[in-house]
């Protein structure tokens, strides 16, 4: 029997089944995005489309990796919505085009196995572990104020719409992108879009730093590569497109600011712990 609050045998079970594949996908398309004819379920191109991926696979390396060590389910429970939809959306991309995918090659059947069973295994643990948040803070915990948590919410409703309007309208992304995508790379951006937008909606229903302090790490982790996916594969841009420079702007400013949020929190929640004013009310 689980312990109140605490994380469930099962999630915990299956995220060290899932961070395996994170490791070799991310390994495969951000070590060697000029080989996924070779090597991966479909063919990549250019190559930064990989390194995109990858950098959403890195990511959830480090959110899965969370969800098999912390002890409490609140600290973890926000990723798995995005995790849901993300997953779905790509079962539902492999289904659109399956033509494009290396039929019969290993990457390939272990991609449709993970894509048709992910969205249904993250679903049962995400449900199986709702009861075990009653919404206390932690001691010391720090109270978001009103003002980020709204501008964050903001950012990540046009992240998340942004995202489902690629996907659901994929030619979009290819008018739009600042690089070449065929409509199932499109469809690929519009889910990696996604996530950041459902992790940061939910900082309107929850003030709680200690709920979103391994997500943001995640999404900085997950950044980090993005931005250096960009000087890497920065050729394949066409700077000819006003995406080109809001997407490199965007990103960038987007780890600056995400940085200093960490901070901020981090410091917050060390106030409290010293029994220092935290700052302005944050109640939701």
């Amino acid at each position: 029997m689980s312990a109140p609050g605490a994380v469930r045998p099962f999630t915990r079970g299956l995220s060290i089944v899932i961070l395996p594949f994170l490791v070799v996908a991310s390994v495969l398309l951000y070590v060697l995005p000029f080989a996924t004819e070779q090597l991966f379920a479909w063919t990549i191109e250019p190559p930064i489309t990989a390194m995109f991926l990858a950098s959403a696979y890195l990511g959830g390396i480090w959110f899965f990796v969370q969800a098999v060590r912390q002890p409490l389910w609140h600290r973890v429970k926000y990723g798995f919505p995005p995790v849901v939809l993300f997953a779905s959306l790509l079962g539902l991309a492999t289904l659109l085009h399956i033509d494009r995918f290396h039929a019969g090659h290993i990457s390939f059947l272990t991609w449709l196995t993970l894509y048709a069973t992910t969205p249904f295994l993250t679903l049962a643990a995400l449900l199986l572990n709702r009861p075990a948040d009653d919404g206390a803070a932690e001691d010391p915990d720090f109270r978001i104020p009103r003002a980020p948590r709204l501008l964050l919410a903001v950012l990540g409703i046009l992240s998340l719409g942004t995202g489902l309007v690629i996907f659901a309208v994929p030619q979009a992304g290819i008018d739009a992108w600042p690089w070449m995508l065929t409509p199932l790379t499109s469809r690929v951006i519009g889910a990696i879009l996604t996530l950041p937008g459902m992790v940061n909606l939910w900082l309107l229903l929850d003030p709680r730093w200690s709920s979103f302090r391994w997500m943001f790490q995640a999404q900085l982790f997950s950044l980090v590569f993005l931005v250096a996916a960009l000087a890497i594969g920065g050729g394949a841009l066409d700077w000819s497109r006003p995406s080109a420079p809001l997407l490199v702007g965007g990103l960038v400013s987007s780890l600056a600011a995400y940085a200093a949020f960490y901070a901020y929190c981090e410091r917050g929640t060390r106030r409290a712990g010293a029994g220092l004013p935290r700052g302005p009310d944050a109640r939701p």
